[in-house]
């Protein structure tokens, strides 16, 4: 009963909304994809972070002011002082300012390479999730399709047998599949809502109609580049693996950090205060003002400190070389998904074309068998598996094709070269339903 429900209320609210294409649902979701907007604000921080760091080749100047009032009734002296100091601090040297200005710029360039490769994700994660809708779309279609040709078949039988030409047993198997076909109409609408959900995700808004793949234009192609080309490019652009070197780049520069600790560290003070006193008691009144300026360097050097700076070095050693360790690791994983996405997508050329063919082979298959059980030589069950068949194949043809498209974008994430255009080049695949 809900899953008759179910269409009318979805086909009602679906009629008030234009249908939007891949493009559209990009551009949604780069404006409001909660991990996207993440990636940036930690990018703008970490470009921040190099202003913060320039401030330690400035000077620092602080101006200080107090004021006093003394009443002594024992030395019987009242009296007020003021006083007004300006200082100067200016480093004239210190290596670890300039390591540390030079491990903001490079941690805001590993923060901008992070913030384009969540863009990259966020390319491919749409592509999924909106190929996944119409995976889900197509499922309940075929599903729907499967009940109402097994609901015809089951009333053919019912009248077959009123009047002896089927047994009791065909109409039993009948009513097993058309129940079976009504649970999964229910699975795949349940399905298909899970997948709306997801795509709600994406850019915080409802999404019920979507243009469709133009399956007449669809031509699955193999890429033009050899597995080699692609291995190439990934190590070229690859963005995780941009990432994994420049964290090594960051553990090498945390080692002449943490050798700075050694080194001295000179500072320019300069000082101006002015007082102004003014005192009297039972003989003498003082009044006036007194000024004082200073200028001077200052100069330290660290001889021991415990072992602890060595032991900062000892520890950034270790760093580096866990970092060269993820570097590595990080190649072999890409090399690995680019391989395995490159096979992917040729599997999945074949895989259309075989699904092409085998329903072909099940519309003729079905015609058929629902022949010969006209005539007697095929069985109720051979009908109801034909049609099972037909419906299945053509579940897996549309899967098939929404495989290749994401594994075509996924060889392109993994090889660095993921962007707007492959969103643009799939979105012009689509069937503009407006």
């Amino acid at each position: 009963m809900m899953n008759k429900m179910f269409l009318p209320i979805l086909a009602l609210l679906s009629s008030y909304t234009h249908a939007e294409g891949l493009l559209d649902i990009y551009n949604l979701a780069k404006q409001k994809d909660p991990q996207l907007l993440e990636s940036k604000a930690m990018r703008d921080q970490s470009f921040e972070k190099i202003n913060e760091e320039q401030a330690s080749f400035l000077p620092k100047i602080n101006l200080g002011l107090s004021a006093n009032y003394v009443d002594d009734n024992l030395d019987m002296q009242t009296g007020s002082a003021t006083n007004s100091a300006i200082n100067l601090e200016q480093s004239l040297y210190n290596s670890a300012n300039w390591i540390n200005l030079d491990l903001a710029a490079k941690n805001a360039t590993l923060s901008d390479v992070s913030y384009v490769l969540e863009h990259q994700n966020l390319v491919l994660r749409t592509i999924q999730t909106y190929f996944n809708v119409l995976q889900a779309e197509d499922s309940l279609i075929y599903s729907q399709a499967t009940k109402k040709a097994i609901q015809r078949q089951l009333a053919q039988t019912q009248q077959r047998f009123e009047v002896g030409l089927a047994a009791i047993t065909d109409v039993h198997e009948a009513e097993a599949a058309f129940d079976q076909s009504f649970a999964d109409e229910i699975y795949a609408e349940n399905t298909l809502e899970n997948s709306y959900e997801a795509l709600r995700e994406l850019t915080g808004l409802e999404h019920r109609k979507l243009n469709k793949l133009d399956t007449e234009r669809f031509s699955p192609q193999k890429t033009l580049w050899k597995i080699d080309k692609w291995t190439d490019a990934a190590i070229e652009k690859n963005l995780a693996l941009h990432q994994a070197r420049i964290k090594k780049e960051l553990a090498k520069m945390q080692i002449d950090l943490s050798k700075s600790g050694h080194k001295p560290l000179v500072d320019l003070t300069m000082g101006l205060s002015s007082t102004y006193n003014n005192y009297k008691d039972n003989t003498v009144n003082t009044d006036g003002y007194s000024n004082q300026g200073d200028i001077g360097i200052k100069f330290s050097l660290p001889l021991y400190t415990g072992g602890a700076t060595a032991s900062q070095v000892k520890q950034s050693s270790f760093d580096y070389v866990a970092a060269s360790e993820q570097l590595e690791k990080s190649y072999r994983s890409v090399m690995s998904a680019v391989k395995s996405s490159y096979n992917n997508v040729n599997a999945s050329i074949g895989s259309v074309r075989a699904y092409q063919q085998a329903v072909v082979s099940a519309e003729s298959a079905l015609k058929a068998t629902e022949a010969g059980y006209e005539v007697g030589t095929r069985t109720i069950i051979d009908v109801l598996d034909a049609n099972r068949k037909l419906y299945d194949a053509k579940t897996k043809l549309a899967i098939s094709r929404y495989s290749y498209i994401v594994n075509v974008a996924t060889l392109k994430l993994n090889s660095g070269s993921l962007g707007k255009k492959e969103i643009i080049d799939i979105d012009n695949g689509l069937v503009n339903l407006r």
